[in-house]
């Protein structure tokens, strides 16, 4: 397989006549991507399967911050995120359905999950290569020259190394018995989903919160006529959490928001939030890596999750183009797990710190999601 080369390329790579790929790429999400991008950009090839049979258009993550963005520059995408994203924001903080403060928040970039994703697949194609979808891993076999993963349909793709940024529920992570270790809750802490609320201003990231304890928060995404609801779960007569759907997020609404003429529409995503404080207790095995959610997963608070993912695929782009293109042995593989390792055990501090403070917080009229960004 051959990619594109950017004009200014100057590189060497050991090509392998044996394989599919220098490097194949488990996940298409903003980790997955951006090793990609990355790595394609320097005249490596690289195949990047997706088991999804087609892109989401989920809000999910929706924010970058200053680093990633610094890196989507080198890359060549900035201007693409930055196009569909809004710079700051300001939070419109309620109580007891009250407004009771206005915070502007002015780090990084919000912008929705799936833009994102899409910037980085138009810019991966202008490399020549384009994402498989439908291609789900099902086994991984390694020796001193290669790796073999084999795919649900029978299919194999040979490559010289192997990256999972599958997400939390990593099949790469499972089928190289890598422990995820650390804790989480069984019940959800939070629904979430993407819907529209035709009446009500695209000004503010709302956020209501009551005395109870209880709270709902909608946030508008740039691009779109859709919010980012986040709540805590509805619970029915014997205390049980109700699934999220529309009906639940409009009584949800109703109950904090006390906005009777906003009727909440079109839920494009439905979902719900636990909380996760885990990693990986390593994050290479031979030539297969872990990167991103695959690796480590934490609380929300701040906005790290994605950012994180994104740092840790440029840490990986930047390990194995050394490798390949010969500019460092093999044993400069290690360095990877040298750098991101000790990363990953404080984004899972410090967002448990900043998610401690946020629901405390938020008991406080005034207060609201701000306080995990101090």
């Amino acid at each position: 397989m051959t990619n594109a080369v950017d004009a200014d390329a100057d590189v060497d790579v050991r090509v392998d006549a044996h394989a599919d790929a220098d490097v194949l790429i488990v996940g298409s999400g903003p980790t997955g991507l951006t090793l990609a991008c990355d790595l394609a950009r320097r005249g490596i090839a690289v195949r990047i399967v997706e088991g999804r049979p087609a892109p989401h258009r989920e809000s999910r993550g929706k924010g970058l911050q200053a680093e990633s963005l610094a890196l989507f520059e080198e890359l060549g995408v900035a201007g693409s995120v930055r196009s569909k994203g809004q710079e700051g924001v300001v939070l419109r903080k309620y109580f007891d359905g009250e407004p009771v403060r206005d915070t502007a928040v002015g780090r990084g970039l919000l912008i929705g999950q799936w833009q994102v994703e899409e910037s980085l697949r138009d810019r991966l194609a202008g490399l020549g290569v384009r994402v498989e979808y439908g291609s789900r891993l099902a086994g991984i076999t390694q020796d001193a020259d290669g790796v073999r993963a084999l795919l649900e349909d029978g299919s194999v793709i040979r490559s010289g190394y192997l990256a999972g940024c599958d997400g939390g529920r990593s099949t790469t992570r499972k089928l190289l018995s890598i422990p995820f270790e650390g804790s989480g809750e069984e019940e959800p802490a939070m629904v979430i989903g993407d819907v529209g609320a035709p009446g009500l201003s695209r000004e503010f990231w709302h956020q209501w919160f009551s005395s109870d304890g209880g709270g709902i928060m909608l946030c508008p995404m740039p691009g779109t006529d859709a919010f980012q609801l986040q709540a805590a779960p509805e619970t029915d007569e014997r205390g049980e959490m109700l699934p999220p759907s529309l009906e639940s997020f409009q009584r949800l609404f109703d109950r904090h928001a006390r906005m009777p003429g906003i009727r909440l529409t079109e839920p494009t995503w439905l979902s719900s939030w636990r909380v996760n404080v885990r990693m990986a207790t390593r994050i290479r095995e031979g030539r297969a890596f872990l990167a991103g959610d695959a690796a480590h997963v934490h609380p929300i608070a701040g906005g790290l999750g994605m950012n994180t993912g994104i740092q840790d695929a440029a840490a990986l782009g930047r390990t194995l183009a050394a490798v390949l293109t010969g500019s460092a042995g093999e044993d400069a593989l290690d360095a990877y797990q040298a750098e991101r390792l000790p990363v990953a055990a404080e984004v899972l501090a410090d967002t448990a710190r900043r998610y401690e403070r946020v629901v405390a917080a938020v008991r406080e009229p005034g207060r609201g999601t701000e306080a995990g960004l101090d």
